[in-house]
């Protein structure tokens, strides 16, 4: 079935664009030569199915920090505009940390962004929000986190949306899937996440899993050490960005803001010298 929603247009082309955040984005998966100096899935992704089926051709207006809102009025019609035949979307995330979001509302404007791209004809990948288990300071939230997946998964199945059901994959449970910001995935998370969005849309790729030993378990000591440099480097900037009003994609430009044919070997790697990193 996915094969078939992922043939060409009538002119031919097949078109992946990529919206949302810092998610889809690529933090945490640090590639200098890179637009904003990151890879990530969506990069991935993209490739593979230039190796599966050359022709792709690849935009991503993904920016960190973004909110629903911004996704809709920043990023909607630009990617619309393409004329998709796959979006992948994750949006909503920043909304869910920010203690004054309405979550019901949120959805419903989620869900008209969903209506919006399915009307396109394109294949919609949508993806739940992980259960991030980072500190008891992060605790109220999931309550809201469950409230986001539950109506995720029902707009997915309302519009016929392919679900990547990012709250089920156990694998990571695993620290080393995690940057040291402990919100957003290492490399090997995003090649982890790029082979269940391909097994999602039945290409097949050559995305390869780390394995590891058991992670070595810390002492005590360790454990607060760890804990109180993740506070000081990462959350108390966070609330600092917050009440200034400010955040770390305010100076950024999408990475790919038209879509770029994606060779089928070397991949974008190939287009490195021609787009500066950030």
């Amino acid at each position: 079935m996915v094969e078939k929603l992922l043939s060409p247009g009538a002119d031919g082309r097949r078109v992946y664009v990529a919206l949302g955040d810092s998610f889809t984005e690529g933090v945490g998966d640090c590639s200098s030569r890179l637009p904003n100096g990151v890879r990530g899935w969506a990069d991935r992704v993209a490739e593979q199915l230039a190796r599966a089926d050359p022709g792709w051709e690849y935009a991503n207006l993904a920016i960190r920090s973004k909110r629903l809102r911004q996704i809709i009025a920043e990023q909607l019609e630009a990617g619309l505009a393409m004329e998709p035949t796959l979006v992948t979307l994750y949006a909503g995330g920043n909304d869910i940390l920010d203690l004054g979001t309405d979550i019901r509302a949120l959805m419903k404007d989620y869900e008209y962004l969903v209506a919006r791209l399915a009307a396109s004809g394109a294949t919609v990948v949508l993806f739940t929000g992980f259960d991030v288990r980072v500190s008891a300071l992060l605790e109220p939230l999931k309550r809201r986190n469950a409230f986001y997946n539950q109506r995720v998964r029902e707009v997915a199945a309302r519009y016929e949306a392919v679900l990547v059901d990012y709250w089920c994959f156990d694998a990571f449970y695993d620290p080393r899937m995690w940057n040291s910001d402990r919100l957003h995935m290492s490399k090997a998370g995003h090649k982890y996440l790029a082979g269940q969005v391909l097994d999602q849309l039945g290409v097949a790729h050559k995305v390869k899993s780390k394995e590891w030993a058991p992670a070595a378990k810390l002492g005590f000591r360790d454990r607060g050490r760890g804990q109180r440099r993740w506070v000081s480097d990462w959350v108390l900037p966070l609330f600092a960005r917050k009440l200034r009003g400010v955040t770390l994609g305010d100076d950024l430009s999408p990475r790919w803001p038209e879509p770029v044919r994606v060779p089928p070997k070397a991949g974008l790697k190939k287009l490195t010298a021609k787009v500066p990193a950030d």
